[in-house]
């Protein structure tokens, strides 16, 4: 069955972290966010797999190839220019000749697209969009149902309607070859801002299904942090590339812990990472592969990514720490997002770039 990922976005909310590195890169407990998409997908039987992309694009299609070490087969659509998300389906039409799914690139989910798809087929829909429920609805597009879980009103973003629901779409999607009539070739265009409202308009068969699996949308470094907290909490299953050695506790191969260090729980340390004496690695954190954590370091509710070092007798909570990015500060940082110098702008000569995250 066939799929098509959107990939093609420039991820802005999570600046500074994807000014080098396209967002479906980004990774989550220590491999890209749309490589567990892609295991997803795979494990429902969605092998012939489409991408759209755009920002930074080499980075996607070097990582990932053809698919064949995932066990699928991944083409490619360049955008020059961004066409939006129905856009840049309708872009590849000729790609899909049956039902197909359609999915974001950047989110985490263990969505049950076997269960969706049934449901889909069960219904004759057109187009059925998987569901969750959220405590703010006002970053997302909100489906009202009947009770045959029919979509009658659909609303993107609607800030100052606190009261139309919180059943939300999670940009999951199913369609059916028709849907390509209700979206113009060579243009952007949206599926919530305009392929919905058309669906609605037309009254063709269009479904909300309301799933009980996880989803996160990873959208902003608040979001970003939860979802590694979410694994290591065990709400979502993922694949990874670190053994549970003892309860909430994972760690890659050839990691070197002093005897003098501290490991919290739940806590991921990736393969090749040295923890040196003293230094504490406490709740929820993940440390990448390749990483230092010097002497004294003290670090929590962190995400460190491949290669990162923190320098003795640092304090790092809730922060990101980007690739090969060496935190060279004897105080302690809250909430801040670290990156190599270069990343945010000219060198300012400091070992380490700081932004405080929103």
């Amino acid at each position: 069955m066939k799929a098509m990922i959107l990939a093609a976005g420039v991820g802005s909310r999570l600046d500074p972290l994807t000014r080098n590195l396209p967002k479906p890169m980004v990774p989550v407990m220590n491999r890209p966010v749309m490589e567990h998409i892609i295991r997803l997908l795979a494990r429902h039987g969605f092998s012939d797999i489409m991408i759209n992309v755009h920002h930074l694009a080499d980075q996607i299609e070097g990582y990932f190839g053809d698919g064949d070490d995932l066990g699928v087969h991944i083409q490619y659509s360049r955008e020059a220019e961004l066409l939006g998300t129905a856009g840049g389906v309708k872009r590849v039409e000729k790609f899909f000749d049956n039902t197909f799914v359609v999915i974001g690139g950047d989110d985490l989910a263990d969505t049950d697209l076997s269960t969706l798809l049934n449901f889909h087929r069960e219904k004759k829909a057109v187009a059925t969009i998987g569901l969750a429920l959220v405590d703010d609805p006002s970053e997302y597009g909100v489906a009202l149902l009947n009770e045959y879980g029919r979509i009658s009103r659909f609303v993107e973003k609607p800030k100052g309607e606190s009261h139309i629901g919180n059943t939300v779409n999670t940009g999951v999607y199913l369609f059916e070859p028709q849907i390509f009539n209700l979206i113009p070739g060579g243009r952007f265009f949206d599926f919530g801002r305009d392929v919905f409202p058309l669906l609605l308009q037309q009254k063709e068969a269009f479904y909300g299904c309301l799933t009980a699996n996880y989803w996160c949308d990873v959208g902003n470094l608040e979001q970003y942090r939860q979802a590694h907290y979410d694994f290591l909490e065990n709400r979502v299953s993922l694949k990874v590339s670190m053994q549970e050695v003892r309860r909430f506790v994972w760690l890659g191969a050839d990691v070197q812990v002093d005897p003098s260090a501290e490991i919290g729980y739940p806590v991921a340390i990736g393969s090749g990472t040295v923890i040196g004496p003293d230094a504490r690695i406490l709740e929820n954190t993940v440390v990448g592969e390749g990483c230092v954590v010097e002497s004294g370091a003290v670090v929590s509710r962190s995400v460190l990514w491949e290669g990162a070092r923190v320098e003795s007798n640092t304090t790092l909570h809730r922060c990101v720490v980007g690739s090969h990015c060496t935190v060279s500060s004897n105080a302690a940082i809250f909430d801040g997002v670290l990156v190599p110098p270069g990343t945010n702008g000219p060198k300012t000569g400091n070992d380490t770039e700081w932004l405080t995250a929103n």
